[in-house]
């Protein structure tokens, strides 16, 4: 078989802050907000996210450090477990994510390896797609689906029957 070359691209608006689509404001705000919360001794690096719910309720989560690092949790898994643990039946229309270091907010904020992982299985779970909105200090991007931020992902259909 010959070798061939795959090529991803993953679309990404991005908008300056001041531009943002004013549906998401409210939840970019909440994620803003929740990292005044965030418990980051270690890293002194608050991450806040806000999840938007098909029944209109926004849950937060910041990030949640710990001495031992592997025992901490990432806002976003903080705040997507609250929301499926209190409405399990809600799917996932948008998640937020904001961080602020040293007093400011970051330029930009991506989700980590474990969370696009959980992202994408939430995404899954609930047969919908759910925007990404990453709140940076000056632009916002967005993206469509949290499967584009994993590509040649991971999923259950993978595991043996």
């Amino acid at each position: 078989m010959p070798v061939r070359e795959l090529i991803i691209e993953t679309k990404i608006k991005v908008f300056p802050v001041d531009g943002m689509p004013d549906e998401y404001r409210k939840l970019a705000k909440a994620a803003q907000e929740a990292t005044r919360n965030a418990y980051a001794p270690y890293s002194n690096f608050n991450v806040g996210s806000a999840v938007l719910l098909d029944n209109g309720e926004i849950i937060s989560g910041n990030n949640q450090e710990n001495a031992a690092y592997p025992s901490g949790l990432c806002a976003e898994r903080v705040a997507l477990f609250a929301a499926n643990s209190q409405y399990p039946d809600s799917k996932v229309l948008a998640i937020a994510i904001a961080a602020v270091a040293k007093g400011e907010q970051v330029n930009l904020i991506t989700p980590c390896g474990a969370c696009r992982q959980v992202l994408f299985e939430v995404e899954n779970r609930y047969n919908c797609p759910m925007k990404v909105i990453l709140c940076g200090k000056e632009r916002i991007y967005i993206t469509e689906s949290a499967s584009s931020l994993l590509p040649l992902s991971f999923d259950g259909s993978d595991l043996p029957k």
